[in-house]
């Protein structure tokens, strides 16, 4: 009897469950502090996700540790669909390879739920360096094995491993300056402390449009209709192409019926007008996916930078 009991229950809650939710608010956690990029892309959805669900999204900033300690908390949450995280391409991916001991698992303990966005890096220099585009840096690198530099915004970021693949597949010597940040990487950039600088069109865009800084090539695969006159960076080094992703996972053991309610109202979020506009202006577009398409693009990513991080002998406590 206890055991039909059981089965009664592992077959049936979850749709109980899944009927009447969302039954009161939901605690999305942002992994980095208000007013980052993380944080201003979690709010673009906010409200329009809020509107779908029929109760409030909240957004719980837990920041620290390169989004560590807010991803932890998120794998360790209740799996009932009342707790979720705005995760990226850093703690749900890169992490995977560049800490020996991490608290949680980005595959195990984590169901994704969507993609939201990709974010494609620009790789920029001051106009004062004559880097005039992308063939003219490798040919200056390879020219030199010691005229280049570039800028992060700290050991073992994005831009940081971004900038090493570049430099691999582009055979040329390029000395890392890592910063504190993007604010002192893109003013040293800016006053051609450094020769180049992968930044994101959240970042930089500005900077680029007042032709304060020269954008080389964006780091997408295809050219940005937002950008349409800029080269992508394979046109001159085929097969590069990175995007750093932002994406709302569960943690694992979420009942699939929730997943699947709350991927539904993700996507439609993504498809307003207001979503699209607001992502429009910091230069960047919507991404949806299937929770499925999400699970292969961060197992794909895990596989990609961690080869990347080996070569370059990238580790971090």
């Amino acid at each position: 009897m206890r055991a039909l009991v059981l089965l009664l229950t592992v077959l049936f809650a979850s749709p109980v469950l899944a009927e009447g939710y969302p039954e009161r608010s939901i605690r999305m956690i942002v992994p980095y502090p208000a007013g980052g990029s993380t944080d201003i892309l979690a709010r673009a959805i906010l409200q329009p996700l809020t509107e779908i669900l029929g109760k409030p999204v909240i957004i719980d900033n837990k920041s620290g540790a390169g989004g560590i300690i807010g991803t932890t908390e998120a794998a360790r949450a209740t799996p009932d669909g009342y707790t979720i995280v705005f995760g990226n391409l850093g703690p749900n991916a890169l992490n995977a390879s560049l800490y020996k001991k991490l608290a949680y698992d980005p595959v195990r303990d984590f169901v994704p739920i969507s993609k939201v966005v990709d974010v494609p890096f620009l790789l920029v220099t001051a106009p004062s360096t004559g880097i005039k585009s992308v063939g003219d840096l490798i040919a200056r690198g390879k020219k030199d094995p010691t005229a280049l530099t570039y800028a992060s915004v700290g050991l073992g970021s994005a831009s940081h491993v971004t900038a090493e693949l570049f430099r691999r597949q582009a055979e040329i010597e390029m000395r890392h300056i890592p910063y504190r940040g993007g604010a002192p990487a893109t003013n040293d950039t800016l006053a051609g402390q450094v020769s180049a600088y992968f930044i994101t069109p959240l970042e930089g865009i500005g900077q680029v449009q007042s032709g304060m800084l020269k954008s080389l090539g964006i780091s997408s695969a295809t050219r940005s209709p937002l950008f349409p006159d800029m080269p992508t960076i394979n046109e001159t080094l085929p097969g590069f192409q990175v995007v750093v992703w932002f994406g709302v996972l569960a943690p694992a053991g979420t009942p699939p019926e929730i997943v699947a309610k709350l991927n539904d109202a993700i996507v439609r979020a993504l498809a307003t007008p207001v979503v699209k506009e607001t992502l429009s202006k910091l230069g960047v577009e919507p991404k949806s996916s299937t929770p499925e398409e999400f699970a292969a693009t961060i197992r794909t990513d895990i596989d990609k930078w961690a080869k990347v991080v080996k070569d370059a002998n990238i580790t971090l406590e």
